[in-house]
């Protein structure tokens, strides 16, 4: 069995690490269920509502360290956009960019079709 020490230092190694327009190193994790479950509460019931604010501040949370030093997730509003305001537009934009699902192209979906097996008919 795993214990939650091991679990976060496995899931920091694995965090991809990019850098921000103004050169600051940024270490992201992808949030689970109870991270974003967490950030809802912290957000209170009007803002969980608001997607674009909610968008932000799962952006803002999904950072894990600014140039090397960890970055506490936020357990208050306030927290939240202390976070959001520290971190900056660009550097917001970049996180979205690098979290974004990468999605096949028409040419590998094709390739992927000729080589899987067809199903009897």
């Amino acid at each position: 069995m795993e214990t939650p020490s091991a679990r976060l230092i496995a899931a920091a190694a694995a965090a991809p690490v990019m850098s921000d327009a103004d050169g600051r190193r940024l270490a992201l994790r992808r949030l689970t269920a109870l991270d974003k479950l967490r950030l809802y509460k912290a957000a209170g019931p009007a803002l969980a509502q608001n997607p674009a604010w909610m968008g932000l501040a799962l952006l803002a949370a999904s950072v894990h360290a600014i140039d090397d030093v960890p970055v506490p997730q936020p357990a208050s509003e306030a927290q939240i956009e202390a976070l959001v305001g520290r971190l900056g537009e660009a550097a917001l934009a970049a996180v979205a960019e690098a979290l974004r699902p990468e999605v096949p192209t028409e040419a590998e979906v094709a390739d992927a079709a000729a080589h899987f097996p067809s199903t009897p008919t």
